[in-house]
Formats: structure tokens, sequence, C-alpha cells
């Protein structure tokens, strides 16, 4: 179940009560959690499994994945096909999508989309008083381009007030980069502080991205900065630079 993938669940209020109003969910997830396409490979597929009770309808929706302001931004996209397009899964089953490329490859750039498969809840009996909830999931969707990519990665920090760093980080290569845990930690004439968040957040070629961390200490620009993270490809990712002012 560690390599399965359930996020990102919409509430739908039916009624709302004083008492503790009872609730049905549908149960799907999706595995693996990622796809990869090219040139070689332009379809791929993943497979969804019903761990309900009752019968799930899920119904797909391909986007466009960009960033921009520090945020994903998505759009309605043609570049992909994705089958069946709307399907049932049984309790206990399971069912194979597939998403194929409907255009070449870019040839100096990764390409970057999304794969949305949302539960289509069942009509609720006329008496039901209570809250529908229904799963919403993404899986992300990398286009290889036709040359080698890599990422390239420049980190920066700023000091905030109440003790806090903006952790920056631009991406100006060609091939996305996923970064999860990060820490710092600060010297600043023997007085030290460190900070940590959990993130798991990609950052797309020619993007950047930014996270506020709180940390255990001061806060002194021009102090040294040490900053760990990993990624998707099981690195580790350090750097050493000098905290800028404000």
């Amino acid at each position: 179940m560690s390599r399965h993938l359930i996020l990102s669940m919409s509430l739908g209020l039916a009624s709302l009560l004083a008492r503790p109003l009872p609730t049905l969910a549908g149960s799907f997830s999706v595995n693996p959690v990622r796809m990869d396409l090219s040139a070689k490979q332009p379809v791929a597929s993943v497979t969804v499994r019903n761990d309900g009770a009752e019968a799930t309808v899920v119904q797909l929706e391909l986007m466009g994945w960009a960033q921009a302001d520090n945020k994903d931004v998505y759009d309605s996209t043609s570049e992909l096909l994705a089958t069946p397009p709307l399907f049932t899964v049984p309790p206990g089953g399971s069912r194979v999508v597939r998403v194929g490329l409907r255009r070449r490859p870019d040839p100096l750039h990764e390409l970057t989309y999304r794969l949305y498969l949302q539960e289509v809840p069942p009509p609720m009996e006329p008496d039901f008083r209570g809250m529908r909830m229904t799963l919403r999931v993404g899986v992300p969707i990398f286009v290889a381009a036709n040359s080698q990519t890599r990422p390239e990665l420049k980190w920066s920090t700023v000091a905030e007030p109440g003790g806090k760093i903006k952790l920056s980080l631009l991406n100006s290569g060609s091939e996305h980069v996923k970064i999860a845990d990060l820490e710092l930690s600060t010297d600043t004439g023997g007085t030290h502080s460190s900070g940590v968040q959990r993130v798991a957040t990609y950052v797309l070629p020619g993007q950047k991205r930014e996270w506020l961390l709180q940390m255990d200490g001061p806060v002194v620009p021009g102090s040294k900065v040490r900053i760990k993270a990993h990624t998707d490809a099981h690195a580790e990712l350090a750097a050493n630079l000098a905290l800028d002012a404000t």
C-alpha cells in the first residue's frame, strides 16, 4: 500500500446537523504514483483498485501542468489521451487506465501534465442526511525531451521577521526536481539555529519555488546557512551560502 496514492479528498455537505453526521466515502487507490512517457515509450498505464465495499465510478481528466507565482497552474489539454474516460471498479476489483502521448516530445525540455481520477458519487437516497466525501487523485505525468535533460538548481535565503528564513529554489534547467524534507541551519559567531519543514514540492523546468521556515534561534543577516534536502532521484542536496537581509 506504500506505493499507492490516495490524495485530495473534496467534501460535499448534504446537510448540517448539530449532532455528528453519518458519512459516506469512496475508497480507491492508484499505482504507480507517477507516469513517465517518451518518444520510445508513448503509452503508460496505472492500475486503479477499489478498496471499498461498494462499486466506485471513476472519471478521468487530463491537464497541462505549469507553475507561476509559487503555485501550480492547470489547463485542459488535448496533447494526451486517457482511456477509458469513465469506468466502474467493483468492490475488491481493479481496472487499468492507459495514457498515450498525442504529440511529439519537446526537443529540449521535459513536458509536464497531470492525470486526475475523480470519483463520481451515486445519487443520494432522498432520506439521507449526512456528508458525502469523494476522492480526487492527481498523478503527475512527465514526458522526456528528445535530448538529454537535467535540473539546474540555485538556492537563495533571505532573513524574515519573527525568526524566519525565506528559502528559494530556482530551477533553470530542462527537467523537474521534487524537493522533500528541507533542513536549514545557521551559524552566527558560535550561535546556532535550525529549522525543518516536511515538504513534497515539484519545481518544474524554468520555475522558482519558495518556502518560509521558522528557525529555533536568532536569524542574523550575513550568517552562514547550510541547506539540506532530498529529491525524487533519491539524492541528497546540500548547499552553503550567506543569509541575505530582507
